[in-house]
């Protein structure tokens, strides 16, 4: 049996992703407390529901709420309107912005020193409407926010640096996730070999909700202080072609910085992998093989 290792509260663990997270988390052997405004449709672990926009509450959340737990080792940060256009722009970013400082400021409160968010591939230029510098794109260049909801998640992480710099032993990892997706969403996927455009808007990236999960898992047990950025991919793409012909097609100009594989992500998870031990382990065609 795996052993204990501390309290985390996930927020946004009601949500496609947050699921995923929990049950990844309590496989491992952590304690998890659910922090949402939307109840569970199957709870897995304590829940609470909570406003975030609202400091107080974010506070009690972290600290201690009756008999749900008396505190938090951990912060998994979810919560938030998940992408552009759900609602107004100025709601969006308002609602993001404030649920995110008041988050992180909770946590620094309270004590916590371990904190892993859900940034957002949308800071790489999506939709791409201006081509990527190069691909694979990476965590190197600046960060293009073209919409309100990316521009959120571009000053969350300027944020997230300043939190490190006033407390030095804080360690904070934001993970640019691509667009989530469960088994159930994959029989759609084949339709998308008609028009490579129908999908180009992200470089035909996905995360599958369970490997986003396993991300989260190794970024709370990454041993490290400051803050550091990280994209989450999946290690192919949606599309059944090539790739280098899906590159050719749509961006041509784009430079090619090295030999492609065959269905590789256009989405670097080199970083990842390298730092963080992140290997996925699911792909949409090993579903629709079934």
């Amino acid at each position: 049996m795996t052993p204990m290792r501390s309290r985390v509260a996930v927020t946004g663990g009601s949500g496609k992703l947050g699921r995923a997270v929990i049950a990844e988390l309590l496989a491992h052997g952590w304690d998890v407390v659910n922090l949402d405004l939307a109840v569970p449709a199957q709870p897995l672990c304590p829940f609470t529901r909570v406003d975030l926009t609202d400091y107080g509450q974010a506070v009690e959340a972290l600290t201690g709420v009756d008999d749900r737990h008396r505190g938090v080792d951990a912060l998994v940060h979810l919560a938030a309107i998940p992408g552009p256009g759900m609602v107004t722009n100025a709601a969006t970013f308002a609602n993001n912005m404030t649920a995110t400082y008041n988050v992180f400021s909770a946590a620094r409160l309270a004590g916590i020193r371990n904190v892993v968010w859900a940034s957002s591939e949308t800071l790489l230029g999506l939709p791409f409407d201006v081509p990527p510098p190069y691909v694979p794109v990476d965590e190197e260049y600046p960060a293009r926010p073209e919409t309100a909801y990316s521009l959120a998640k571009h000053l969350e992480e300027q944020m997230a640096a300043q939190f490190c710099r006033w407390e030095p032993e804080m360690k904070m990892i934001g993970l640019r996730f691509s667009n989530v997706m469960e088994p159930g969403d994959y029989d759609g996927f084949p339709a998308f070999d008609a028009d490579p455009l129908l999908r180009s808007w992200n470089l035909w990236g996905y995360i599958d909700a369970r490997d986003g999960a396993q991300a989260v898992r190794r970024a709370l047990e990454h041993q490290a202080t400051g803050l550091d950025i990280f994209i989450i991919a999946n290690a192919d793409t949606v599309m059944s072609r090539t790739s280098s012909d899906l590159i050719s097609e749509v961006h041509p100009d784009v430079p090619v910085r090295r030999e492609l594989g065959p269905h590789e992500t256009l989405l670097s998870i080199d970083k990842a992998r390298r730092v963080l031990g992140y290997e996925p382990a699911h792909s949409w065609r090993d579903h629709i093989k079934d």
